[in-house]
């Protein structure tokens, strides 16, 4: 009797899970991913797969420089042995990595004491980045301590999957720790070039700035600031502390650009001329129209017409160059008006007023952007350029020392201003590391 009860209960299950075997197969699709958006979130007519029309194909470019030409001729058939007719040359070009090793050069340099001035004096040679010798006189040049650059700081490998990479295609064997104390001696190297790209920072009409969690021995910030243009710059510093008096060290209070961030309090008054992200904006205007009474918005749709006015604001921005001046006078004072209907009046709705807050709190920098050419609507940049050190992040969990720290904002700084101006790192650090004097 219990093994006819046991045996219904297992009859019963086995029919359950049948059943949502048989809903899950009627669905027809494939789990969702983890990070998949949800349908409220995604577009009501998403673009096109592929690329867009009139969009003009690539292929590989036939090299300008041959190194070696082959010829491999078609006499007869290879299979019949007879001859052939309409014989047409195809050509191709084979474009292969070189087998690469280190260049080795023994340099015997000379060291005296002078008994006319006493002093102790040696000779050195340009190629020479140090002048250490003994158990350190295996050196690492210039052109290989800026290509690990590059494979770090501007590639974005870990440490040890630079040194792979430069045995790998260099045949240049180094550990860890030595790449280390390469990159910090290139990083003192370059303290003039630093304080000349910060001056540089400062000469910028606009000023894109965002910060974000880092760890150096313990939870700090990194602070990124860059500048728009193809002679844009970026310029990184891990701080103790992310207030008033750190980003003042960096932009002085009375710094008569415009500085571009997302509405984190310490940027509030901090330097007289400021915008306000509307990528920021809009995101909080959707956190409204979520959590908005259904009731209200079915009266009024305040945050539809919010974002449709934001956006309006951002389509006149890319008019700008195109209007003459009078109407550029006109369209701007119906924004401002607009604007005073849409957020001087209260909400009745809490999620719609918390949103009007923050507008009113930066009601005096919501157009400012309008008034430079170089200053656009949103925080991007600072964002884009911020990616890139969070995925380092991520992969070295930040720094251990204070030494390390300073030595990755100087090279990433450099790495991410070479990509941004379509310079070589290379090119940049090999110039200058060598020592300057030849004997």
């Amino acid at each position: 009797m219990v093994m006819q009860e046991h045996l219904a209960e297992l009859r019963a299950e086995m029919g359950r899970l049948q059943a949502r075997v048989a809903e899950l197969e009627a669905q027809n699709r494939p789990p969702s991913a983890p990070f998949r958006r949800r349908e409220d979130e995604r577009s009501k007519s998403p673009k096109k797969p592929g690329r867009p029309p009139g969009h003009v194909g690539s292929c590989r470019k036939v090299p300008e420089v041959v190194d070696e030409v082959i010829e491999v001729p078609l006499p007869h058939c290879p299979d019949c042995a007879g001859a052939l007719e309409m014989v047409t040359p195809i050509e191709q070009f084979i474009e292969e990595l070189p087998v690469v090793r280190p260049h080795v050069t023994r340099l015997t340099t000379y060291e005296g004491r002078c008994p006319c001035c006493d002093k102790l004096v040696r000779s050195t040679h340009p190629r020479q980045t140090s002048t250490a010798g003994g158990c350190a006189g295996v050196q690492l040049g210039a052109r290989a301590v800026a290509v690990a650059a590059e494979l770090k700081h501007g590639l974005g490998l870990t440490l040890r999957k630079t040194c792979r990479a430069l045995e790998l295609l260099g045949g240049l064997k180094v550990s860890a720790g030595g790449l280390v104390h390469a990159f910090d001696r290139a990083a003192q190297k370059l303290a003039t070039e630093e304080a000349d790209l910060h001056a540089q920072l400062l000469k910028s009409p606009v000023i894109h700035s965002d910060e974000t969690s880092w760890w150096q021995g313990g939870p700090c910030s990194l602070w990124v600031f860059t500048t728009p243009g193809k002679n844009g710059l970026t310029f990184y510093r891990v701080v103790d502390h992310r207030d008033r008096v750190t980003l003042h060290s960096i932009v002085p209070p009375d710094w008569p650009g415009m500085l571009i961030s997302d509405c984190l309090s310490v940027y509030d008054t901090a330097t007289g001329n400021q915008s306000k992200c509307y990528s920021h904006h809009l995101k909080a205007l959707s956190v409204a129209r979520r959590d908005q009474r259904p009731e209200i918005a079915a009266v009024d749709d305040w945050c539809g017409q919010a974002k449709a006015f934001l956006q309006e604001v951002m389509a006149h921005k890319k008019a700008l160059p195109a209007l003459p001046l009078a109407e550029q006078i006109n369209r701007r004072v119906r924004l401002e008006n607009r604007a005073n209907e849409l957020f001087a009046p209260p909400r009745p709705d809490a999620a719609q007023e918390r949103f009007r807050n923050r507008i009113a709190k930066q009601r005096d920098h919501l157009f400012t952007f309008l008034d430079v050419p170089e200053a656009g609507a949103t925080n991007n940049l600072a964002e884009r350029q911020l990616r890139g050190a969070v995925i380092a992040r991520k992969l070295s969990c930040g720094n251990k020392t204070a030494k390390g720290a300073r030595t990755w904002q100087t090279l990433a700084s450099f790495a991410a201003t070479c990509i941004q101006r379509g310079a070589s790192l290379v090119a940049f650090i090999a110039h200058r590391l060598p020592l300057s004097s030849a004997g």
